[in-house]
């Protein structure tokens, strides 16, 4: 069954749970509003989205060099307790979205801090494009404002399909460790350094 983008927006919002997770939820069950609540509460997405308020005032700094030595990568991971901090499953999170940031290349953390300016740039090029495609000035805009949030989550780390499992993106990643270590972890920022 095709659920509606309102459905999945409602779900969202009384729930708290990702998009992509209220949607399959959705679909699982025909709809039924109740029934995806219930879904997502035994799946565990609730309890990932209650801990989103919590304060993160513990982490660390995680460094992540390519082999190469030509290109690397820092990221600031946050979690609430300096217990979690120190946990392995906690180092490989920050490790692997290390590797994401030197291998993925994101802008920004999410789609809405993709800078104007860069899509601005990119909705020139693909004018351009376009209208050498033959495309109706009619239908530019549309396929313009398509092209648009598909650059804002190729280009958002937290949007971006994890290397080492296509299946889930960095959000996922971040949420199944928090439903794991039970306790609010946030990707704070990165840098991206190469030679």
């Amino acid at each position: 069954m095709t659920v509606s983008l309102d459905d999945v927006k409602n779900l969202r919002e009384a729930t708290g749970a990702s998009m992509m997770a209220c949607k399959k939820a959705l679909e699982e069950v025909d709809g039924d509003l109740q029934k995806a609540i219930d879904t997502l509460r035994k799946k565990g997405e609730l309890k990932a989205a209650e801990k989103a308020d919590r304060t993160t005032g513990q982490g660390v700094i995680y460094s992540y060099v390519h082999t190469n030595k030509k290109v690397g990568a820092m990221v600031q991971l946050a979690c609430e307790t300096d217990f979690v901090a120190k946990n392995d499953q906690f180092i490989e999170l920050a490790s692997d979205i290390a590797m994401q940031v030197v291998a993925a290349n994101p802008k920004a953390l999410n789609p809405e801090d993709i800078s104007d300016e860069f899509i601005a740039r990119e909705k020139d090029i693909w004018t351009e494009q376009l209208k050498n495609e033959g495309k109706p000035a009619d239908k530019i805009a549309m396929i313009l404002e398509n092209k648009e949030k598909k650059a804002r989550e190729e280009f958002a780390l937290m949007k971006q399909a994890f290397i080492k499992d296509p299946e889930k993106n960095i959000e996922g990643l971040v949420k199944d460790a928090v439903m794991k270590l039970g306790e609010n972890i946030k990707v704070v920022k990165f840098a991206r350094f190469e030679v």
